[in-house]
């Protein structure tokens, strides 16, 4: 089992961003970055917080060696159902070649993120080794 983003010392955040076993990658729950002091915003429509998770979520997957277009199962988080349809809207544009198994729930956590996606994917398999061949 590989665990990729450990909280750093100090950080609330008490999970990794995602962990890689058993040829599959999970990614934890994550929302569009937010950090006004380096000029990053999570957006300002539900679509553009969907299209900057996605972004988050795809170097994520990235880093274990997938990307989105594996991806098999999402689970879609917003805060708000007035925001469900434009979240679909974009959603769907990021997964071109087939849209993964999904559910949608509503969410309340202690941030003003309108949206949160976690999900599961393959993991890119290493080339089988011709040792001794």
């Amino acid at each position: 089992m590989e665990f990729l983003g450990q909280p750093g010392p100090g950080e609330a955040r008490p999970f990794s961003r995602a962990v890689k076993a058993g040829g599959l990658v999970w990614v934890s729950g994550h929302s569009a970055p937010h950090d006004p002091a380096r000029g990053v915003h999570r957006g300002a429509t539900a679509a553009e917080e969907v299209r900057n998770a996605l972004a988050f979520i795809a170097g994520l997957l990235a880093e274990a060696g997938s990307g989105l277009d594996r991806v098999v199962q999402v689970t879609m988080l917003i805060s708000d159902r007035a925001d469900y349809a434009a979240c679909n809207a974009e959603y769907v544009r990021h997964f071109p070649a087939g849209l993964p198994a999904r559910h949608t729930a509503l969410f309340g956590v202690p941030t003003e993120a309108r949206v949160g996606f976690a999900c599961v994917a393959l993991v890119e398999s290493a080339p089988a080794s011709n040792a001794g061949a």
